[in-house]
């Protein structure tokens, strides 16, 4: 019985001793942030940028088949968007529009158009933090944002260093970033669908990063949605605006 019992607290105390020295040796949040903004041109780079915009090939997957389109997309800040999609889905042409603009948003698909509801534009304010924040990193100095280190993975075979991040409406996303690089490689998150209620888990991978507009930005994300591929998207034309006409966020036209 005594040999069973230093065995145990031999155990015991190794397991305790790793769990020191993984809380000793775990990444400092604001230094993967700094070298994820340094990576990707800089903090004076970064922050020149007002209106992003860019046009994408991309493919979704709906129902096991893909489905081949179009988009373009312009976001300025956190809280203003608009994205166009034009496409085929089963041999039928598709065109759909959302727009947000500070506490309002439309989305139009076909000839219907209809506003937001609270839920749904909550949703769309979410993907555009997501769509932006691996663009610039800048946000997540924000003190609303709160950061915590999490256990490294493997992104495309290579190392990557994990963050959770809590934005400011209180949901959580995990981003993950190069190892060596600094770059950001993944973002997991809970998205909504179109249905209300609807929610899926979606992991976006980001690749093949270039220098273009003075920084440095993924032409090409993936993303799966609870495991299953859903899109993927190879931007075509990437630019910073200083600013555009009002009307691109209020419009569905």
């Amino acid at each position: 019985m005594k040999r069973i019992l230093v065995t145990l607290l031999a155990i015991g105390l190794v397991a305790g001793f790793c769990g020191t020295v993984r809380a000793d040796d775990a990444a400092d949040p604001k230094a993967i942030v700094d070298k994820a903004i340094k990576a990707l041109g800089g903090e004076e780079a970064l922050g020149k940028v007002k209106v992003a915009y860019w046009k994408s090939k991309t493919t979704i997957s709906f129902n096991g088949n893909d489905n081949e389109g179009a988009s373009e997309t312009t976001i300025q800040g956190l809280d203003h968007f608009r994205q166009e999609f034009t496409g085929e889905f089963g041999g039928n042409k598709f065109k759909g529009v959302t727009i947000v603009a500070g506490d309002t948003g439309k989305r139009k698909f076909g000839d219907n158009a209809a506003d937001l509801n609270k839920e749904a534009l909550a949703g769309q304010k979410r993907s555009i933090y997501l769509t932006m924040i691996p663009v610039t990193m800048l946000p997540l100095k924000d003190k609303d944002y709160k950061l915590e280190p999490i256990a490294e993975e493997k992104v495309e075979d290579k190392p990557a260093v994990g963050l959770k991040v809590t934005a400011p409406d209180k949901k959580d996303f995990k981003i993950y970033f190069d190892k060596e690089s600094g770059l950001p490689v993944r973002v997991v998150a809970r998205v909504s669908g179109f249905q209300p209620g609807m929610e899926f888990t979606q992991e976006t991978t980001f690749s093949d990063y270039k220098d273009v507009a003075g920084i440095k930005k993924a032409m090409k994300t993936v993303s799966k949605r609870d495991g299953e591929k859903f899109m993927s998207q190879t931007i075509t034309e990437f630019k910073l605006l200083d600013k555009v006409e009002p009307k691109v966020f209020t419009e569905v036209e």
